[in-house]
């Protein structure tokens, strides 16, 4: 900058008042240092600038898995909103890991991110505590925290499972299997704990042989199928816990010509194509991403905000596939 402010004959002031597009600058000074910056090739250094004013237009977005199309779409509304608000956004996935989970964090942290926007795997998040303590906003998404009070953003999860299976019961279905991640996630969790309150409410109880827990891949999930399938007492019904699990059972019950009725929990890319009809548990995806960077975002600025607070977004069933066309 200083550079800069020799070569277009100015004051050091009017250069850093260019550069951040203050207003009354003289037009023709800015003109000379306009030009001069790009004579020179001048880069401004956001990160040294940040670190000199205390503030940073950065905030992070830490997700447990960016391979799943759930999490890219939150990450494409917290970004939309961070852009309004002329704010970056840097992403990172801690693969499920609670280790990861809290490397990552405390390194987005130490490299002074404006705030976090954290999907927890870890039990704990006191390590948090300090980084908060210093001015370090913090929002959960997707799931709760533990350690440390922060705004949190949540699906209805046990609501929405609980009316998927609900309404398999009212149909008649008498043997539904279940195929989840494993429970040690919250959301499974929270839908296995919806699907058995169904249960409860229709006076009816679940069949343990049906309920497959660790299903984390399509692949898992159409294994688990081809094997439920070939049981002496096949399902007429399945619900599957997440997108992933639906995608899985639907390949192997489409290569088998099989009608059986399935409710997924998350909609995916393209299920209004599919060749049979489905039902999802559906919800505004971009919701979830919009509330949690909103709420980051008030925060940083120092918004009249309360104590930390709870959103829910809540969910509905609807058609896909076949008939939904």
């Amino acid at each position: 900058m200083n550079d800069v402010a020799a070569a277009a004959g100015v004051s050091l002031k009017t250069v850093s008042r260019v550069i951040n597009a203050e207003p009354n600058v003289d037009a023709t000074m800015a003109s000379r240092v306009a030009e001069a910056i790009e004579r020179l090739g001048y880069h401004r250094n956001a990160l040294a600038a940040s670190l000199r004013s205390g503030t940073n237009d950065t905030v992070a977005f830490l997700a447990a898995d960016l391979s799943n199309s759930f999490y890219m779409g939150i990450a494409a509304a917290v970004s939309t909103v961070a852009a309004h608000r002329r704010m970056h956004v840097v992403m990172a996935s801690s693969e499920e890991d609670p280790a990861t989970e809290r490397r990552v964090a405390l390194d987005l942290c130490q490299r002074r991110v404006g705030g976090l926007i954290l999907v927890p795997t870890s039990a704990d998040h006191s390590y948090l505590a300090p980084e908060v303590a210093h001015g370090t906003p913090v929002v959960f998404l997707d799931r709760p925290g533990n350690g440390i009070d922060a705004d949190t953003v949540l699906l209805d999860n046990r609501g929405g499972a609980r009316a998927a299976v609900a309404e398999l019961l009212a149909a008649g279905h008498e043997r539904i299997a279940m195929l989840l991640d494993t429970t040690e996630i919250y959301t499974m969790d929270e839908r296995l704990a919806g699907a058995l309150e169904a249960f409860a409410a229709a006076g009816r109880s679940q069949d343990p042989a049906l309920l497959i827990t660790g299903v984390h891949t399509p692949a898992d999930a159409r294994a688990a199928v081809s094997t439920l399938l070939d049981s002496a007492a096949a399902p007429t019904a399945l619900f599957c816990g997440n997108n992933r699990a639906t995608v899985g059972a639907l390949e192997e019950l489409m290569v088998r010509g099989s009608d059986i009725a399935v409710t997924g929990f998350d909609d995916f890319e393209l299920s209004w194509m599919l060749p049979r009809p489905i039902r999802v548990v559906s919800y505004d995806v971009s919701a979830l991403g919009t509330l949690a960077a909103t709420t980051l975002l008030d925060r940083i600025a120092g918004g009249p905000l309360a104590d930390p607070t709870l959103h829910l977004v809540p969910t509905t069933l609807v058609d896909r596939g076949g008939r939904s066309r």
